[in-house]
């Protein structure tokens, strides 16, 4: 039998529901622990440095996420290669994606780290940053991305291990990790008196701590994902492939990322308790997508692995079972960030006016969640049935072109927060339609 990964994370055998499940929960837990650690940097600060200092921390999320983006899309590109080489059992093929994804995600490390600490205070000016949160986005941003290696090696081991279907180990290695970060956050905060530097520097420490712990497993692994360090290298076959699903899906997160600085930007036109009222919110609507996110990566890999295995049924009945679970979770977490939203933001800063701007866009956004949901998922199922254009171009048109055309237009005459809360529902609903019609067509053609 091929030991390309161990049969108790294979996905191409077994109860599809149970299977998809096992697979999502812990993702969706680890994700929650990686979720709780961001928010702490915001809740930490928020209250004992203060509404600047959040502020800054969270006005500089779309900043992380336009630079790392980029690398995720690849990082999900070796997760869909690898994923259906396992399905197919092709040991040789597995060996090289894991090692040319590797040597991807060092190429990025140096990339980032230079460009971001390099052009951080450029990009800030040209989002027009307030004065009195400049330095402290600033420190913040260069201190992140000075100690980025970590980040981008976690994302690039733990998207190896969840391609062969273990979901487990990547979440106990997130609990010690957001527990390092919570510890760190406290001690460099409280006992240093260090402002968001030391909430920066706990997140850079956790995380390459984090990256070292799934290194360890996976050159323990006995198995064709086993990393061997000798062996890291670009192969070139393996490179194109990567590239082919990876480029569409770092294009689209690289271009929402920048409509979503734009977005920011036009908030950072009010004043900073809008930066920090939204910015709350933002952290509030991050643990609405955590089932989003782990079904999504779920999708990716059931769909990828029985697409190697040839497997067209089973892959129809995971894609139905996988929309309808992440949809159903998600508008939970909805309803209940639209009635607890007050109490939700003012956790991260009491401020009547930071807890004001937080709330509407909560009481605008949050029933609308489950549109998001499909959106992601649908995208997820696109991708490893190995069509990544289509959400890519889904996306861009939906989202990030109708964003930024309002904001061009609309937005320079009609100066009201409320105009951005309402472009996240609206947008979602049109890539919501627009990936249900193309899934349809898929059907029809037997794609799926």
């Amino acid at each position: 039998m091929s030991k390309a990964v161990s049969e108790e994370y294979l996905m191409t055998e077994g109860p599809i529901a149970g299977k998809i499940l096992r697979y999502a929960l812990p993702v969706f837990i680890g994700h929650l622990f990686q979720q709780l650690y961001n928010t702490a940097d915001a809740l930490i600060v928020g209250n004992l440095v203060g509404s600047r200092a959040l502020a800054a921390v969270t006005g500089v999320g779309t900043i992380v996420f336009m630079a790392i983006g980029f690398f995720l899309g690849f990082s999900m590109g070796s997760g869909i290669v690898i994923a259906r080489y396992i399905g197919a059992r092709d040991d040789e093929n597995i060996h090289r994606s894991v090692h040319t994804s590797v040597a991807v995600g060092l190429f990025f490390s140096v990339l980032l780290t230079a460009a971001g600490v390099l052009l951080s205070p450029a990009v800030l000016r040209l989002m027009g940053t307030p004065a009195d949160v400049f330095d402290d986005a600033n420190t913040y941003l260069q201190i992140y991305f000075a100690g980025c290696t970590g980040f981008v090696m976690y994302n690039t081991f733990v998207g190896i291990l969840q391609a062969s279907g273990d979901s487990k180990h990547p979440l106990y290695y997130l609990i010690i990790s957001s527990m390092t970060n919570v510890v760190l956050d406290i001690f460099f905060i409280v006992a240093f008196g260090m402002g968001v530097d030391g909430a920066a520097l706990a997140t850079v420490i956790s995380q390459a701590l984090a990256a070292l712990l799934v290194l360890r497993r996976l050159r323990r692994q006995d198995d064709a994902i086993r990393v061997s360090l000798t062996k890291i290298r670009f192969y070139a076959a393996n490179l194109k492939e990567i590239v082919r699903y990876g480029f569409p899906a770092a294009i689209q997160n690289c271009v929402t990322d920048f409509a979503n600085m734009m977005i920011q930007s036009y908030v950072n036109s009010f004043t900073s308790a809008a930066m920090a009222g939204m910015g709350a919110y933002s952290k509030v609507e991050g643990f609405a997508f955590l089932p989003v996110n782990s079904f999504s990566i779920a999708m990716s890999t059931f769909i990828s692995q029985n697409r190697g295995a040839g497997e067209k049924e089973r892959m129809r009945r995971g894609a139905r079972f996988g929309l309808l679970c992440s949809v159903f979770f998600v508008e939970i977490i909805g309803v209940l960030t639209f009635v607890l939203s007050p109490l939700l933001v003012s956790a991260f800063n009491r401020d009547p006016e930071v807890v004001a701007y937080g709330v509407l866009r909560g009481h605008i956004c949050s029933l609308f969640l489950c549109l998001m949901g499909f959106t992601h998922v649908c995208a997820a199922v696109l991708r490893g049935l190995g069509k990544p254009m289509a959400p890519m171009l889904i996306i861009l048109i939906c989202w990030c072109a109708v964003r930024v055309a309002v904001l061009s237009t609309i937005g320079q005459s009609l100066h009201d927060i409320r105009l951005i809360c309402w472009l996240y529902p609206i947008t979602w609903t049109l890539s919501s339609i627009a990936e249900f019609i193309y899934l349809q067509i898929m059907k029809r053609r037997g794609d799926l």
